[in-house]
């Protein structure tokens, strides 16, 4: 259910701060909203995963405690990321 190796590649050169940033909270973020994105599908078809759910959960929290410092310390970064993946706050 994980991102693709080419897929994480992508998303490292369109967020991340150069071609080998995977570190940084931007890349990290969204590389966690795609998984969030895959794992919501999944849990549509298949109810009663519930392993799979507390594993959404977890990355949900993480995302947000990482979205909570980029907000700290770089609001305009903030509002970028949240315009760029769609995510609504």
């Amino acid at each position: 259910m994980s991102v693709t190796k080419e897929r994480k590649q992508e998303l490292v050169s369109e967020y991340g701060r150069s071609a080998t940033d995977s570190g940084s909270p931007e890349v990290q973020i969204s590389i966690l909203t795609t998984n969030i994105a895959e794992m919501t599908g999944h849990l549509r078809v298949h109810k009663k995963d519930f392993s799979g759910r507390r594993g959404l959960l977890r990355m949900v929290s993480r995302r947000r405690r990482l979205l909570d410092f980029v907000k700290r310390k770089n609001p305009q970064m903030y509002l970028d990321l949240l315009r760029r993946l769609d995510i609504r706050k």
